[in-house]
């Protein structure tokens, strides 16, 4: 397929899809369409960004609407709206919000974009995928959400941070919820192939796998005004380019479970292949007691919040 004839559209142009669009637009991906329901905010933006094309090298594919009309056709669809966390807020305290505005861009993309696969990133992130499923009522397998592989890559830095070793080298597993309930697994973790544990010790290791949990926490705490959005924006166009490339990638995302790992009904991190129609397969990894325990339990903390707060 010509690069031409691609689309993915991102929804919510703050900083997290915004980030999400300029990295796609530098991978030189397709068209890419950026909704806010502030018009201007999300032309500006993609003016901004398709004036960089010439300094950046890429075409500057980059168009700002407000009309869900214009993401027709698209291939992937991002979705990022709702309000960020501030101080003190848990991801779980979005949900009343979020889920209102999920139902309205849900139904946006049912109408105009029928065939597209979804990348969710509004928080709370396992919910709200759970919650576009129905609305839509799209197959679960073109429903993911973006989790593992921005707590991972959170994960990641830490390691290399206390090895002293590229971010590259490092390659780092982490399931469950993208909350604080999330499951970071030191036995998946290595550095080039070598074992995390040979490196590092076990304190350490427990004080990176605590960090990795409340990775987002210590952002908001930093910024004060605002959550983190580089490293959320570049997973959720990870995803969307292994979609539209086909590039079958194995990476930890939000995936409906039916029966794997024990858990049904329910979206939770697990890794997944993901490729030109949304979740290829799971995989099911051969976890330790403790671990699968741990990831049975952040499942039970989201099936109970579903039915308690969502009504499902």
């Amino acid at each position: 397929m010509a690069t031409g004839s691609r689309k993915i559209a991102v929804i919510g142009a703050g900083n997290v899809g915004a980030t999400c669009a300029f990295v796609l637009a530098e991978r030189k991906i397709g068209e890419i369409v950026l909704l806010d329901i502030f018009e201007g905010f999300a032309k500006g933006k993609a003016l901004d960004m398709s004036q960089g094309g010439r300094v950046l090298n890429y075409d500057g594919l980059v168009s700002g609407t407000k009309n869900y009309e214009d993401i027709s056709g698209s291939d992937v669809v991002v979705v990022t709206s709702g309000f960020p966390r501030q101080p003190g807020m848990t991801r779980e305290d979005l949900i009343g919000k979020n889920a209102e505005i999920i139902s309205e861009v849900g139904n946006g993309i049912k109408e105009h974009a029928p065939d597209c696969v979804i990348v969710m990133v509004t928080n709370p992130l396992d919910l709200m995928t759970y919650h576009m499923q129905k609305i839509t009522g799209f197959p679960h397998n073109r429903v993911v959400g973006q989790a593992g592989i921005l707590d991972s890559a959170r994960m990641t830095h830490f390691i290399s941070e206390a090895v002293g070793c590229s971010n590259e080298d490092v390659q780092a597993m982490v399931l469950g919820g993208h909350g604080d309930t999330m499951v970071p697994l030191p036995n998946y973790t290595t550095v080039n192939g070598i074992p995390v544990n040979q490196l590092l010790s076990d304190d350490e290791i427990r004080e990176i796998c605590e960090r990795t949990a409340s990775g987002g926490g210590e952002i908001v705490k930093l910024l004060e005004k605002g959550s983190a959005f580089y490293a959320p924006g570049s997973a959720a166009a990870i995803m969307a380019e292994s979609v539209i490339n086909d590039r079958k990638r194995v990476l930890p995302c939000s995936a409906y479970l039916s029966g794997q790992y024990g858990m049904e009904d329910i979206y939770i991190g697990v890794p997944v292949v993901l490729g030109r129609g949304g979740v290829d397969r799971i995989l099911e990894l051969d976890l330790e007691d403790h671990e699968l325990e741990s990831l049975q339990g952040s499942g039970a903390f989201y099936k109970d919040q579903l039915s308690e707060i969502l009504g499902y």
